[in-house]
């Protein structure tokens, strides 16, 4: 898992420069945010020179599942003082994932999700920022990262981790709401607002969805 994270930083580093940041900026962003989505996005609206409140912004709204995921694990890991700092440094999906998967095979031995968060969460830290430091220093040797394709990855990466989510037709809803929001702003609005606004708009479907009745069973004709 952190080789696989690690090879998909390489593509950070380079649009991290393609952005206009230099090689120190974009490690700096890998070694203190450290969230794949969060940093594509920060750089994706920086480089659209909206300023660095809508690229925080943006950035936030992406990362904010984090938070959810420390309401989850923390009661797990149980960490107090500085291992609590670095448990929030490595909250992200893989840990997670990791950490949370024995409880619902073996509830009795919590200290088996405790050794997968660690264990995950800094795999993935170590190749993620040694990747990004070298999709950098690739991407700024190269010069324009058009010639390459390098402009791209921050959203074939959005898309990759997009598509799997779409199986069900709540979220098909969400997702073509957050589109077309964004696909009507993006002529009139400047970069990174309409990634806010689409995600405000995925936001209020989203809860409609889930607020709306459920539809009773047919009953059957006796």
């Amino acid at each position: 898992m952190g080789v696989a994270t690690g090879a998909y930083g390489i593509s950070f580093g380079a649009v991290g420069v393609a952005a206009g940041l230099s090689v120190a900026q974009t490690s700096a962003l890998s070694l203190l945010m450290f969230s794949g989505g969060s940093q594509f996005a920060f750089a994706s609206v920086a480089a659209g020179g909206s300023g660095p409140l809508a690229a925080i912004a943006t950035a936030a709204l992406v990362g904010a599942r984090n938070g959810f995921y420390g309401l989850q694990m923390a009661p797990l890991l149980r960490a107090r003082g500085l291992q609590r700092i670095a448990a929030v440094q490595l909250t992200i999906d893989e840990s997670t994932a990791v950490g949370s998967a024995p409880l619902a095979k073996d509830p009795p031995r919590p200290d088996l999700g405790r050794f997968g968060f660690w264990a995950a969460g800094l795999a993935v830290f170590g190749f993620w920022n040694l990747a990004t430091l070298a999709g950098a220093l690739i991407g700024s040797a190269l010069g324009d990262p058009r010639t390459y394709g390098f402009d791209a990855a921050a959203a074939a990466a959005f898309l990759a981790l997009l598509w799997p989510r779409l199986k069900a037709a709540d979220a098909r809803w969400v997702a073509l709401a957050a589109t077309a929001v964004a696909t009507a702003t993006v002529p009139f609005a400047a970069s990174g607002i309409p990634v806010l606004l689409a995600g405000f708009a995925a936001l209020l479907i989203a809860g409609f969805l889930i607020a709306r009745p459920a539809t009773a069973p047919a009953q059957e004709n006796s």
